[in-house]
């Protein structure tokens, strides 16, 4: 009786565990990927700081240490391992304060950490389970529910003075600022300069593919040179706003984007026509975020239609 017991043990221990896609073949560790992710958002963080005073610095770390005790409680409480080490949990924080404006309440901002972490994550299994950017599905809630402190940007180098972004309307900058960040914005989108620096971490490293961001740049780029009608006009589309930040951060996150290069290339289009489309004709100056989460809903119905069919599969019958 004890031995079938223990094999009963044995075999129950040995089960097949079923988990959501993509599933890749890789040396690479869930937390050796997420460090990498952290070190490229490295020169994002301190250029808001720079430019954003030390509130910059207090918005990244309460949000961190909100996604990660949220995480931990959640897991506790589902009977799940606890899996903080992995530091997804503080890629999510970084990413959420860097959307951010620097002005924005604290404990609102540990709201939005907690949101992403419990309800667009956990909820749904955890990582690599979650159908949109945890991050960005955060942003969109802090947004609606906090309209007026989500769009009080500041003008950097300066004691607080409320500025409207470019996009909104607000003073336009010469490229030269919109390059380097000396404009109004949220704390990790100014500084196009620090943003291509993590990012050319992240192709170097080959934690990303340049396939999505390129084509959604390029996408957005030539569909505002088209509404716009002049060159200046679709560069400052690109340099203006969140789109850089978002191609190279929000719109390459492995659980949300396809993983076949057919769906990766429909996605990135996708992402440039929304985000054209929401600046041009929405009610909302910047499009990004919402773009990038409708694309991210969408990736089930882009894989269904893209993926290559197994050997054997597919015939008439």
């Amino acid at each position: 009786m004890e031995n079938i017991e223990k094999k009963e043990t044995l075999v129950l221990n040995n089960l097949l565990i079923g988990s959501s896609s993509p599933h890749v073949r890789s040396s690479e560790t869930v937390q050796r990927i997420m460090l990498d992710v952290i070190i490229a958002l490295i020169p994002t963080s301190i250029a808001s700081v720079y430019f954003f005073g030390l509130r910059a610095l207090l918005l990244i770390i309460v949000t961190c240490i909100a996604a990660v005790v949220s995480e931990a409680l959640c897991q506790k409480m589902f009977k799940r391992p606890v899996t903080v080490y992995d530091l997804s949990a503080v890629v999510t924080g970084m990413i959420l304060a860097l959307n951010l404006p620097v002005t924005f309440p604290l404990w609102k901002a540990a709201l939005g950490a907690v949101f992403a972490i419990v309800v667009v994550k956990q909820f749904f299994g955890g990582l690599g389970s979650n159908f949109m950017n945890p991050a960005l599905a955060a942003r969109a809630m802090l947004l609606a529910s906090f309209g007026k402190e989500m769009s009080n940007f500041t003008k950097p180098l300066t004691d607080m003075v409320s500025q409207a972004t470019p996009l909104a309307g607000g003073e336009i900058p010469s490229n030269l600022d919109l390059f380097l960040g000396n404009v109004g914005g949220s704390i990790g989108e100014v500084s196009k300069l620090a943003i291509l620096i993590g990012a050319c971490y992240l192709l170097v490293r080959r934690v990303i593919d340049i396939k999505i961001p390129l084509i959604y740049i390029l996408t957005t780029f030539v569909l505002s040179f088209i509404f716009e009608k002049s060159l200046d006009g679709a560069i400052f589309q690109i340099l203006a706003g969140g789109l850089i930040f978002g191609a190279f951060f929000m719109a390459t996150d492995y659980a949300t984007t396809p993983i076949n290069p057919l769906g990766q290339i429909i996605f990135a289009i996708g992402c440039g026509v929304l985000t054209t489309i929401i600046r041009q004709f929405g009610g909302y100056p910047e499009g990004v975020s919402f773009s990038i989460i409708i694309m991210n809903i969408c990736v089930p119905l882009i894989e269904k239609y893209t993926m290559r069919k197994t050997f054997g599969t597919g015939g008439s019958k």
